[in-house]
């Protein structure tokens, strides 16, 4: 019995759940568009384990959603399950976000493209296929009426994420798919955090960092 620990802080979800052997049992998330991370992380995994009726102590390890995101939230998750995972002696696991993001969408055919909200006309996007196997990694990619084009040739293309409302706006054809207000949640975690589980594939946890896949860039005050 494998009892897991997911935390997903890449958006302003602010996300826990608990799973047993890849099941989502208890949810607990916050998906209002302010961050709420830091209020309300350490009450939901607070939450989760007191619904399963289980201490800390009990899990077999922490899994976490590794980005791309929020610079701020995927810090607090890393710290958070960083810092559970040295006081418990339990492995970590990373789950890619927007993998996670994809297993959102139920489709027979066609490509998945989860998305996330970058700057200015740039989204995080990865691409898959209907069975979730990635066929493009994860770029920062710039949106224009050409994006994504080749897929949208071939048949649906199914967008998802905080990326959507933007990319619709540009985006105009038949094959284009739009799944709205949809964000990376704790849940979809739960199945892929097992599956690295089975096989041991842990992170080191003193060594791990989220993944931005751009640099944070602080912006200067005007003050003097």
């Amino acid at each position: 019995m494998a009892l897991i620990l997911n935390i997903e802080t890449a958006t302003t979800n602010c996300s826990v759940s608990l799973s047993k052997e890849g099941k989502t049992l208890f949810l607990k998330e916050d998906n209002s568009k302010n961050y709420s991370h830091a209020e309300s992380l350490h009450v939901f995994i607070d939450a989760v384990l007191k619904e399963g009726g289980i201490t800390s102590k009990a899990l077999d390890a922490i899994a976490i959603s590794k980005g791309p995101g929020s610079y701020t939230g995927l810090r607090i998750g890393v710290s958070a399950a960083k810092g559970l995972c040295f006081a418990l002696d339990k492995p970590l696991i990373s789950v890619p976000t927007l993998e996670a993001l994809a297993h959102q969408v139920d489709c027979n055919d066609g490509i998945i493209v989860p998305m996330l909200d970058a700057r200015r006309l740039e989204v995080y996007a990865a691409i898959f296929n209907s069975n979730y196997k990635e066929i493009r990694e994860t770029e920062a990619q710039i949106l224009d009426e050409n994006a994504f084009v080749e897929y949208l040739y071939k048949g649906n293309v199914y967008f998802v994420g905080n990326g959507v409302e933007k990319t619709k706006a540009i985006i105009n054809h038949p094959n284009a798919v739009f799944i709205e207000d949809k964000l990376p949640s704790a849940s979809e975690m739960s199945m892929l955090a097992y599956t690295k589980y089975k096989i041991s594939d842990f992170e080191d946890v003193a060594y791990f960092e989220p993944y931005y896949l751009k640099d944070f860039v602080a912006l200067k005050s005007n003050k003097n």
